[in-house]
C-alpha cells in the first residue's frame, strides 16, 4: 500500500504549489491578495465554527441500529415496526443541556438522548431527554427558563439567584426540579442512563385507529450515577469523561445497547384522565404512573460505530421532533407543538437552508420534493421542475393524512391560565417519596448547597413547594439551609 500522501489542493482541487509561504511584493513586501490559497485558507478557518446550539451544544454521537422484538402492529402501521427480527440504522446523540460546547460533561443538568431512525419511508427523529418530564408546559415560558440557565447579562456568569427565581415562580418545575437534584442529576456518562421520548406522540394503525404513547429506552448496562464530589472532581480532571466513556466503549467492541418500549394510552382514557387523576395526560411536567400504562416492549437500540469525523456527523446532526414516517403522529402536548417549529428553524439558522442534504442528516431512502436552492444546495434536483402541478379536483384529503383521522377539538381558542388549576405536587412528592433515605438525604443536601446564595425571598418561595410535595422534604431543606448559614 502507498503512503504517498495526497496531493494538497485548493478546495476547488486545484493543485498548491506552496502551503508554506505566502506571496509578497517582495521579501519584506506587504501580501499580495491574489494569493487565493492564503485567502481560501483563512476564510475557512474565519468559518469553522458554526453556531453552537443554544441548548444541547456539547454532545457525543454514534451509529448503530434498532431491531424489533416484539410486534406492536396492533398500533402502528409504521413499516420499521413491521416484523420481529427487522433492523433499522439509527443515529444518536447524547447531550448536556445547559453548558456551553466546552463545559463539562459532569455537571448537574439533564441529558439530551436523541435518536434518528433512518427507515424506508423517510428519517424519524426521537428528539427526548434522560428524564421523562420537563421543567414547563408551555413552549412561550421556555427562552425565559433557558436564559436563567445561562450567563447573567451583566456578569457573563451562571447564577443561582436566577435559576431559582425561575423555579419558585414556576411551580410546575418542581418534579423535574426533584429529578435534577437526585442522584440522577449526574448520570456516570452516556451509556448508564435511561433515555425518554418526554413527550405524549401517537401511533396510528393500518385500520386508523389511534392510540397515544410514551416513549422508554431502558439501559442494559444498568444505571450508574456519580455522586457530588466525584462530578465535581471529574470536571476538574476529565471535562470530557462521559465522550471518552461513549467513544472508548464503541472502539472495543463493548457496544451499548437500549431496551425500547412504550406507554399506551387510549383516546377513552385521555378522554377522563384528568378528571380521574387531576392531571392533563399531554402536559410534559407529569409522567403516567405504570399502574395504569404499563411499558410494552418494542425493540432494542445497539451503538457499534463510531462517527469518522465529529463536525461532519454529531455537531452538524440536525433533528427535529417534526420528522416522524407514517404510522406515526403527534399529540395536543403545548412544548411538542412548540418544538414541532423550534426544532426546524433552530436547524435552518445553525447549519443552513439545505442542512436536510448533509450525510448524517440525510434520508436513507429516496426522496424528492420542490425545495431549490440556497446555500450549499447539495442535492438540487437537477433538470427537473420546481414545482409540483396542482390538480383542480383536488387530493380528496381525509384527516391529518397517512391514515391519521385528525383529532377531535373543544373549547374556546384563547390563553389559558393553569396556574393556581393543575397539582404539580403530587407526582415530585411520590417521586420524593420513591427515594430510600440517603438518598433523600443527598437530594436535600444538593438543593440546599445550590440555594444557599439565593435571596431569602425565593428561598422561602421554593420551600414552600417542596413542603407542599412533602412535608419532609420542606423541612429538610429548611433544616439544611440553617445550617449552611449558621456554618
Amino acid at each position: 500500500m502507498s503512503t504517498t500522501p495526497p496531493r494538497l489542493t485548493t478546495a476547488s482541487g486545484i493543485p498548491v504549489a506552496d502551503h508554506q509561504n505566502s506571496l509578497s511584493a517582495g521579501r519584506r513586501g506587504p501580501l499580495l491578495l491574489q494569493d487565493f490559497h492564503l485567502i481560501e485558507k483563512l476564510q475557512h478557518f474565519n468559518r469553522e465554527r458554526i453556531p453552537e446550539r443554544v441548548v444541547h451544544a456539547k454532545g457525543s454521537g454514534a451509529y448503530g441500529s434498532f431491531t424489533v422484538t416484539h410486534d406492536i402492529t396492533r398500533y402502528t402501521s409504521a413499516k420499521l415496526f413491521a416484523q420481529v427480527g427487522q433492523a433499522t440504522e439509527t443515529f444518536v446523540r447524547f447531550s448536556t443541556v445547559g453548558g456551553e460546547r466546552g463545559s463539562a460533561d459532569t455537571e448537574r443538568d439533564p441529558r439530551g438522548f436523541a435518536l434518528r431512525f433512518y427507515t424506508e419511508d423517510g428519517n424519524w427523529d426521537l428528539v427526548g431527554n434522560n428524564t421523562p418530564m420537563f421543567f414547563i408546559k408551555d413552549p412561550i415560558k421556555f427562552p425565559d427558563f433557558v436564559h436563567t440557565q445561562k450567563r447573567d447579562p451583566q456578569t457573563n456568569l451562571k447564577s443561582a439567584q436566577m435559576m431559582w427565581d425561575f423555579w419558585s415562580h414556576a411551580p410546575e418545575s418542581l418534579h423535574q426540579v426533584t429529578m435534577l437534584f437526585s442522584d440522577r442529576g449526574t448520570p456516570d456518562g452516556y451509556r448508564h442512563m435511561d433515555g425518554f421520548g418526554s413527550h405524549t406522540y401517537s401511533l396510528i394503525n393500518a385500520a386508523g385507529e389511534r392510540v397515544w404513547v410514551k416513549w422508554h429506552l431502558k439501559t442494559q448496562q444498568g444505571i450508574k450515577n456519580l455522586m457530588a464530589d466525584e462530578a465535581a472532581r471529574l470536571a476538574g480532571t476529565d471535562p470530557d469523561h462521559a465522550q471518552r466513556d461513549l467513544f472508548e466503549a464503541i472502539a472495543r467492541g463493548d457496544f451499548p445497547r437500549w431496551n425500547v418500549y412504550i406507554q399506551v394510552m387510549t383516546e377513552a382514557q385521555a378522554d377522563t384522565w384528568e378528571q380521574r387523576t387531576g392531571w392533563n395526560p399531554f402536559d410534559l411536567t407529569k409522567v403516567w404512573p405504570h399502574a395504569d400504562c404499563p411499558r410494552i416492549p418494542v425493540g432494542v437500540v445497539t451503538l457499534n460505530r463510531n462517527p469518522d469525523n465529529y463536525h461532519a456527523e454529531v455537531e452538524q446532526a440536525a433533528f427535529s421532533p417534526a420528522n416522524l414516517v407514517p404510522g406515526m403522529g403527534y399529540s395536543p402536548d403545548k412544548m411538542l407543538q412548540g418544538r414541532l417549529f423550534a426544532y426546524h428553524d433552530a436547524q435552518l439558522y445553525r447549519v443552513g437552508t439545505n442542512h436536510q442534504h448533509l450525510p448524517v442528516n440525510r434520508a436513507r431512502c429516496p426522496f424528492h420534493h420542490q425545495q431549490r436552492d440556497g446555500a450549499m444546495a447539495i442535492a438540487n434536483g437537477g433538470a427537473a421542475p420546481n414545482y409540483e402541478t396542482v390538480n383542480a379536483a383536488g387530493t380528496a384529503p381525509s384527516g391529518f393524512g397517512h391514515g391519521d383521522p385528525g383529532w377531535a377539538l373543544h373549547g374556546v381558542a384563547g390563553r389559558y391560565d393553569e396556574r393556581g388549576e393543575s397539582d404539580d405536587f403530587t407526582q415530585a412528592g411520590n417521586l420524593f417519596r420513591l427515594m430510600p433515605p440517603d438518598a433523600q438525604d443527598r437530594l436535600t443536601t444538593n438543593i440546599a448547597h445550590a440555594m444557599q446564595h439565593v435571596s431569602d425571598d425565593v428561598q422561602q418561595l421554593q420551600i414552600g413547594h417542596f413542603t407542599k410535595a412533602d412535608p419532609a422534604y420542606g423541612a429538610a431543606v429548611r433544616r439544611k439551609l440553617a445550617d449552611l448559614r449558621e456554618g
